[in-house]
């Protein structure tokens, strides 16, 4: 076993893979890009539907480009992902005002779309050819880790760069360069990877596909529940995150730097977030990166019943810390939390593995990020109804309760290998 492990260390493959989420993860306008809008003259409802522009357009184009991907080649999807998210940026950096912004928003939901799914599917491929199947699991967390490494180096040049340059703006345009590096990453995969790209396009045969993919899914059970079981959560902690962020917000800012560097609070703050940020990305990277050592005492369809119960009852401890105004235990549960999402997504990417046919793999995980979106349209207003009505404690009960009952009625069966 060690000896895979090592074969796997060492592939220039999965070295690829790695680099591929590593420079995905660069986006250095992203802690600061609710404030960008906010100096751009922006209101916070006008933000608020950016942000459902683009959640729309990845919910519209979530499954067709799965089915696209799987059918006309997924290299050719993954570069036209980086081509919408490229242009996306360069209109964020020229442009100004709302409806300028809307449209950069619509080709980021495109990119998010066309991108999702698709990477994890050539990633099954290359493990069946390698006949590594069976340690996905091990692969995809260490990818992951390095999605995260990048996540937490970009905390902190995003910093770097905005004091250097004093525009938000600009991190758009540094943020087009490992995208840049992404596409040609991309092009360097070998053509067996692509799997479809030879197929002519037709419209007619292309909407007959869709329509027979999702009816296959959604009468495959095991599928059906574990994509239910992993949309479900990413789309509670989706929608409570915002909640408890000020929270940790304020913390920092408490923390302020200010009187041991020659700063202002402003300043102080966006360094205290960046390292607060960067401390999150390093752990859940070597979370993920050691997450297939716990397949070795329980399989990852166990795993994620297991993790859902945690997930719950971490919001029932938010829930009374809330109450008794702990702000400190709040804040560790958020980080808990954060971790916890990151571990859940190699698992579920190893047990989901397991039960797709392999014409049908960025399809099945492009349906489980549409029904994500769908979860969130609904549970996010719910929630704030719910926590504008009553208070966050009675809502993070709330929420555990529904967790709780979710992991009863979608839980993940146990698949043989």
């Amino acid at each position: 076993m060690n000896g895979i492990y090592s074969d796997i260390k060492k592939d220039i493959q999965i070295a690829k893979f790695s680099a591929y989420g590593f420079f995905k993860n660069l986006k250095f306008f992203e802690p600061f890009l609710i404030i960008f809008l906010m100096q751009s003259g922006l209101n916070l409802f006008q933000i608020g539907l950016l942000y459902s522009v683009r959640e729309a357009m990845s919910f519209i184009f979530e499954v067709p480009s799965g089915i696209f991907a799987d059918n006309y080649g997924k290299k050719r999807e993954l570069m036209w992902c980086f081509s919408f998210y490229i242009i996306s940026f360069i209109i964020f950096f020229l442009g100004s005002g709302f409806f300028v912004f809307s449209v950069a928003m619509i080709f980021f939901g495109l990119g998010e779309a066309f991108r999702s799914g698709t990477h994890k599917a050539m990633i099954y491929t290359y493990l069946e050819h390698k006949n590594w199947f069976a340690h996905k699991n091990f692969v995809y967390g260490r990818t992951r880790s390095f999605s995260m490494l990048g996540s937490a180096l970009s905390s902190v040049l995003s910093v770097i760069f905005l004091f250097k340059t004093d525009a938000i703006r600009s991190l758009f345009l540094i943020s087009v360069m490992p995208y840049i590096l992404d596409m040609f990453l991309i092009m360097s995969y070998p053509s067996y990877l692509d799997e479809g790209a030879k197929k002519s396009f037709s419209f007619t045969e292309f909407i007959r596909l869709s329509i027979e993919s999702v009816k296959k899914i959604s009468k495959n059970s095991p599928i059906l529940k574990t994509i239910t079981s992993s949309s479900f959560f990413d789309a509670v902690f989706g929608s409570v995150k915002d909640y408890i962020q000020p929270i940790m917000a304020t913390l920092v800012a408490g923390i302020s730097l200010g009187k041991f560097l020659d700063l202002d609070r402003d300043q102080s703050l966006k360094i205290s977030l960046a390292a607060v940020y960067m401390v999150i990305y390093i752990i859940s990277a070597y979370a993920s990166k050691n997450i297939y050592k716990l397949n070795t005492k329980r399989s990852s369809s166990v795993l994620m019943t297991i993790t859902m119960n945690i997930f719950a009852l971490t919001m029932m401890i938010i829930a009374l810390a809330v109450k008794f105004e702990m702000i400190y235990i709040v804040t560790a549960a958020f980080l808990f939390m954060f971790v916890l999402k990151n571990l859940r997504r190699p698992i579920f990417v190893d047990a989901v593995g397991d039960m797709m046919a392999k014409d049908e793999r960025a399809t099945v995980l492009s349906v489980e990020n549409q029904m994500t979106a769908l979860f969130t349209i609904f549970l996010a207003p719910v929630f704030g109804y719910i926590a504008d009505r009553t208070s966050f404690a009675v809502l993070f009960v709330f929420i555990s309760i529904m967790i709780f009952l979710t992991n009863i009625f979608a839980k993940v069966p146990e698949v043989k290998k």
